[in-house]
């Protein structure tokens, strides 16, 4: 393995010595839950480590999370905290659901992002309990995916379900000093689409999965809960990333942490197909055409919010260059590619596509590269 970027190994020192500081000053550690998933071969649990002056405060940022637990979790990361709160690297972290129990360490960021396999938890929601030596013991939630549920919605964040009107940098800023759910606004109609079309597809036992990628950082999590449900949008696991130095380079790639979850989520979930829902910036019609060609059969329709030409501007700096037209791949139609302004609109324009749309599984069962994906099972992983 090559050695890590300097840069890593410069901020893993000044972590070091905080971390030791801390300690020496008596400060503990608290787990803040985020929301996994999984289906029957699997289950993703997500969570982080801090230290913290009151660890006797449960923080959460999960989909069950209380609003005590949210502030809690806020307090561990809005403002200056943001700055003198470090996470807790290397720490033991103990799981358990069941009669599973499965020891884990947190990554050089404090997170906790693990897969086990075989779990033997039926679909629908459930909590799994994170403990650590110096931590107060908490519940994560995760949503096991029904093997039999074939629709789902990915959807990007910022400039999708909710606007600032701030530049990229001062996003940063205000989400660092400022940040508050209610200062954000949320974009017509996008709520309203995302709960008819999971009226649509939703059945006993087998809850539409709806999964947030975002290249936002983890210490939006709880504000982010907050206004995904003030503003009445479906709940589901967030994929947030961080904006520090990588083992290979001085800043995280925001569109490079899109394609990783997207390719991720495409091998753990071979079952769903999903509607990708983003907006006209520079990145998202991109990223969304380059994944449904590589995977046209569990794509089917990308769904952008149109910006307006301030926003394009304030966000992206330049309008997007046109994209090349689509191409079939293995035989199948490239997904549609649909824009509109808000919600209302675009809900109209999918709602169409979906309606002509038929699942690979019906339609290529007899041609020679198609085999159908059995339920991820715990020896697929």
């Amino acid at each position: 393995m090559s050695r890590p970027h300097h840069a890593a190994r410069i901020e893993d020192a000044i972590k070091a010595r905080v971390a030791e500081h801390l300690t020496e000053r008596g400060w503990q550690h608290k787990i803040i839950a985020y929301t996994g998933y999984g289906s029957a071969g699997f289950v993703r649990v997500l969570a982080r480590v801090v230290f913290t002056r009151t660890p006797e405060e449960t923080a959460a940022a999960d989909v069950q999370a209380t609003a005590e637990e949210l502030e809690h979790a806020d307090d561990e990361a809005r403002g200056w905290r943001a700055f003198i709160t470090a996470p807790a690297f290397e720490t033991e972290v103990t799981i358990r659901f069941g009669e599973r129990e499965v020891t884990v360490r947190t990554d050089r960021a404090g997170l906790v992002d693990h897969r086990i396999r075989g779990h033997g938890l039926p679909a629908g929601w459930h909590q799994v309990e994170l403990s650590s030596p110096q931590a107060r013991t908490t519940r994560a939630a995760v949503h096991v995916i029904s093997s039999t549920q074939r629709f789902g919605i990915i959807s990007d964040i910022d400039d999708t379900i909710l606007t600032t009107n701030l530049p990229r940098p001062a996003v940063a800023f205000w989400n660092t000093f400022v940040r508050s759910e209610a200062e954000r606004t949320p974009v017509a109609g996008m709520a309203t689409m995302y709960r008819d079309f999971i009226a649509d597809h939703e059945s006993e036992g087998a809850e539409v999965p709806v999964i947030y990628v975002s290249t936002g950082a983890w210490n939006t999590a709880p504000h982010l809960t907050r206004f995904i449900r003030r503003h009445g949008f479906p709940e589901g696991p967030l994929l947030l990333t961080d904006w520090g130095p990588t083992n290979s380079g001085w800043f995280r790639s925001g569109p490079e942490h899109k394609r990783a979850q997207l390719r991720r989520i495409a091998r753990e979930l071979p079952h769903v197909r999903w509607i990708l829902v983003g907006d006209t910036g520079q990145k998202d019609p991109v990223l969304y055409r380059e994944f449904a060609e590589s995977h046209p059969e569990l794509v089917r329709a990308i769904a952008l919010r149109q910006l307006t030409l301030k926003e394009q501007v304030i966000s992206h700096g330049l309008p997007p260059l046109p994209l090349s037209p689509g191409r079939r791949t293995r035989g199948l139609a490239q997904a549609p590619m649909l824009e509109a302004e808000d919600g209302y609109a675009l809900a109209r324009l999918v709602r169409s596509a979906l309606d002509e749309d038929v699942d690979p599984l019906d339609r290529h069962r007899e041609l020679s590269w198609f085999t159908e994906s059995p339920a991820p099972s715990s020896d697929d992983f």
